[in-house]
């Protein structure tokens, strides 16, 4: 155990500064996506007290019915295929009308998060009992990670004055073991989905939520999710129709608004598509965020950065998962990805752009690298050490950062020295989600200033 987990141990409440009220849970379309990505994990214990072992976690459902079709669920060492299906409280199976709708006679598992009010039975039309599993509440806090409470205000907090005694050696030290704590923390987020999934999609959906930026993050891992990569592979040259098809990006009236010289490439896009969209269409539209975004984070462009990356899927994969990894080799690849439409354009429907345009940028391949490769390069690659971390540059400061900085530091300018490397970018912010967001005390009452003198 590093002095930084024993700062975090020594935080009384399981972790928490002080009691505070549950938070809600995020929608029943974003924990079926952490669901999906394995986040909750595979084994669990239903209302019965029987041993449950998701085998295989099965494809979204794409119509109406249970959420999740072709699932393989272990039973007290039995094994059932079938549907899942996932809702918020244990009522909402009859609330919902599924125990009288014919669709979801073949569930054969129902899970919830939260616990039930009263006792329930969930029985399909058939009168056949479902198991049901209740997600337990320490499950929930591990996946979504979520701290007590969203933002802290950004003005100094009671640490400014022990931090600035510090010597630099051990602040140094310090950042370096909550870099250390936090990478540890989403390398065991991506293995739980190479667990479920393979490391291919688990790199498929790392690389898919971190062009989603914060906007469109959940977005992009949907289309990821829905649209697999190994159905990507079996059809190579459809790869760009099938993402924006799935996404709910083709439709025939988008090419009479295009301009002329985009509307060759909408038209093979869209009769593409044709021919695959029964297979892929869905009539759960994934929630996009199409407004308020700089034309470079625009949607479209997204998703052409994922259909260009797996179309060099080989050579993506050996840098991304390749030991010994290097994460200067990486960021060059990512750097000279190349589209012959997407290089100039913002959207499908926008005029071309005199100057080319990054499809990854360097923002995105910096969160990238700190937020899967690295995280999961630590763990696994004894010869990547947080010397060669330190080398990856950070990227543009975000409003948590700066927060960040100003709560520990006193201000951004004190800040800068530990503002310029990715992992101090990382380490700052996990100090800020394990102490700052979980103080409801206006700071007063946070052990984090305190404890500090351990660390001289």
């Amino acid at each position: 155990m590093t002095a930084y987990d024993e700062l975090l141990a020594g935080i009384s409440n399981g972790g928490k500064l002080a009691e505070a009220p549950p938070l809600p849970l995020p929608d029943e379309l974003e924990l079926q996506a952490l669901w999906f990505a394995g986040a909750f994990g595979r084994d669990f214990t239903d209302h019965q007290g029987r041993a449950i072992r998701i085998i295989q976690f099965g494809e979204w459902n794409r119509t109406a019915g249970p959420d999740f079709l072709r699932a393989v669920v272990e039973i007290d060492g039995g094994k059932h295929d079938g549907a899942l299906e996932l809702d918020l409280e244990p009522a909402d199976w009859e609330a919902h009308g599924h125990g009288s709708d014919p669709a979801f006679n073949d569930v054969v598992l129902h899970v919830t998060f939260r616990p039930p009010a009263t006792t329930t039975f969930t029985r399909t039309a058939e009168h056949r009992e479902v198991p049901h599993v209740s997600m337990p509440a320490q499950l929930i806090q591990q996946a979504l990670q979520l701290p007590t409470r969203d933002i802290a205000i950004a003005r100094p907090g009671r640490c400014v004055h022990p931090l600035s005694k510090l010597p630099e050696d051990t602040l140094r030290s310090l950042l370096q073991q909550s870099s250390e704590h936090r990478a540890a923390l989403k390398a065991a987020r991506f293995l739980k989905t190479a667990d479920a999934h393979g490391r291919d999609a688990a790199l498929y959906h790392a690389a898919a939520e971190t062009l989603g930026y914060r906007a469109n993050a959940l977005a992009m891992r949907l289309l990821a999710q829905r649209v697999p990569l190994s159905a990507l592979k079996e059809n190579p040259d459809d790869i760009e129709a099938l993402l924006f098809g799935a996404a709910g990006f083709l439709s025939p009236e988008l090419h009479e608004k295009a301009p002329l010289d985009t509307r060759d490439h909408l038209r093979q896009l869209w009769d593409t598509w044709w021919k695959h969209r029964g297979n892929w269409e869905s009539t759960h539209p994934i929630p996009w965020k199409l407004h308020g975004q700089r034309p470079a984070n625009h949607p479209h462009r997204r998703v052409a950065a994922l259909a260009t990356l797996v179309r060099n899927w080989p050579t993506f994969r050996k840098r991304a998962l390749g030991r010994p990894f290097s994460p200067k080799t990486t960021t060059a690849f990512l750097a000279e990805l190349a589209d012959p439409f997407w290089t100039h354009r913002h959207t499908l429907s926008s005029a071309a752009s005199a100057r080319p345009i990054a499809l990854f940028g360097k923002s995105q391949a910096t969160e990238l690298l700190a937020n899967h490769l690295i995280p999961l390069a630590l763990h696994e690659d004894p010869r990547l050490d947080f010397e060669a971390y330190l080398k990856l540059p950070a990227g543009a400061k975000n409003e948590k950062v700066r927060r960040c900085a100003i709560r520990l530091f006193g201000s951004e300018e004190v800040a800068k020295p530990w503002l310029k490397k990715a992992a101090h970018h990382q380490a700052l912010l996990q100090i800020y989600h394990d102490f700052c967001l979980e103080d409801l005390s206006d700071c007063h009452d946070c052990p984090f200033p305190e404890q500090l003198s351990q660390w001289s």
